[in-house]
């Protein structure tokens, strides 16, 4: 049982700050030429022309003048995404809720995306075929990205068993702000704590495709972050999550 310690004097210091602040001090905008107003200014590789995107035809891409690195300022953050991948009963979600929560204290904007919580809305018409979880991944790094840009710290927790969907993810977001977190725990530690119910019900035969069972896991090859027990032992979450917030300090995502 962890204590929950309250927020830091310096975070409701710094939100008052904030909230104090005139637009011209909270944000300094870069200067925007007559010609880009009139055009739009473009994102790098963006073109202004009308195109097809998929299935999407005759759309153009929208700019506006504050850009990721004004809304990374006023958060004193960088923005990215925090990407949990491990087996059914790893402990993603614990971690990811205990990274947030580390991570608010100290002042800094965070949002989780949970793999479970995402199919309650978002994701609620896909099934667990691989077809539709790879559907489900690609939606999901979507709409992380779309929080990095934000400047928020991303915390994305799903099984995500395929590496080609979770590189798809990494893809889409510049300069390594993607990290990917691969909890490494064992097959038969997770089975043994089994919060759902899941691997019983898939052993019986009741749950087909269940990752770990009778679908497969494919690990992370080059991922930022590995957390596995010691000596048999599993880490805290705050343990782990502390690692992470580490990471984050050493390549300066918690500063802007």
């Amino acid at each position: 049982m962890h204590t929950i310690k309250p927020p830091s004097r310096s975070f409701g210091t710094s939100i008052r700050r904030l909230s104090l602040l005139r637009p011209s001090q909270a944000v300094k905008l870069k200067p925007v030429s007559v010609t880009q107003v009139r055009a739009g200014s473009m994102e790098p590789g963006m073109s202004n022309a009308v195109t097809s995107v998929g299935k999407a035809t005759n759309i153009r891409w929208h700019d506006c003048q504050i850009r990721k690195i004004d809304r990374q300022n006023l958060l004193q953050q960088k923005g990215c995404v925090i990407w949990i991948t491990g087996l059914s009963g790893s402990g993603k979600s614990t971690l990811a809720c205990a990274l947030s929560r580390e991570l608010h204290y100290r002042g800094h904007m965070t949002y989780v995306l949970d793999g479970d919580n995402l199919r309650h809305g978002l994701n609620s018409d896909l099934t667990f075929k691989a077809e539709d979880r790879a559907e489900n991944i690609r939606r999901v790094g979507e709409v992380a990205k779309l929080f990095a840009d934000a400047g928020v710290i991303c915390i994305a927790c799903l099984i995500s068993p395929y590496r080609m969907d979770r590189d798809a993810c990494r893809s889409l977001l510049p300069d390594s702000t993607f990290i990917e977190v691969f909890l490494d725990f064992p097959l038969e530690i997770c089975e043994a704590r089994d919060p759902k119910g899941l691997y019983k019900l898939a052993r019986s035969g009741k749950i087909k495709g269940f990752t770990g069972i009778d679908d497969p896991y494919e690990p992370p090859l080059n991922c930022e972050i590995v957390i596995q027990p010691k000596n048999g032992d599993c880490p805290s979450p705050q343990t782990m999550a502390e690692q992470v917030v580490s990471y984050l300090q050493q390549n300066g995502f918690l500063r802007a």
